[in-house]
């Protein structure tokens, strides 16, 4: 039997087109082969992860594995999403970390009380998004031990 780890799903909710295309570059010069997906708000990352509209099927939308969320987004907020994704008992184990311009202690404090897993300041330049990936990916994929995805 292989032990060989799987890949795990990176799913970010972001309504910036450039902070979107800097963590792809960032992704790939950390040499990050986990799948990096984008939905532009909160209503799009609802859709993808209760399957529907355009992800209604599953094989066009697997489980994530982890959440990387902006909240300050049109439609529903990243706020709004966190709240709906920990109350609902199906999602709520996904692991999601804000990566966000904001430095709002109030920000802060309620992505906490929500019950998001960690929550980054979007660095400003390539530099600094190439080490908050790789340093993020270091913890979540070799650090931690995830649940299984079995959605």
């Amino acid at each position: 039997m292989s032990h060989k780890s799987k890949s795990i799903l990176i799913l970010m909710a972001d309504d910036d087109e450039d902070d979107r295309l800097m963590t792809k570059e960032a992704f790939e010069e950390a040499r990050l082969a986990n799948e990096l997906r984008f939905v532009e708000d909160g209503e799009e990352l609802l859709d993808y992860l209760y399957r529907r509209g355009a992800y209604s099927n599953p094989e066009d939308s697997p489980r994530p594995g982890l959440i990387l969320l902006d909240l300050n987004m049109p439609k529903k907020d990243g706020r709004e999403a966190l709240s709906e994704i920990k109350a609902d008992p199906e999602l709520k184990q996904i692991p999601i970390v804000v990566l966000t311009t904001s430095k709002a202690e109030e920000d802060i404090y309620r992505s906490y009380d929500l019950g998001v897993n960690s929550f980054i300041t979007k660095p400003v330049s390539f530099e600094g998004m190439v080490f908050v990936i790789g340093t993020l990916a270091q913890y979540w994929f070799q650090i931690v031990r995830l649940p299984e995805n079995t959605k």
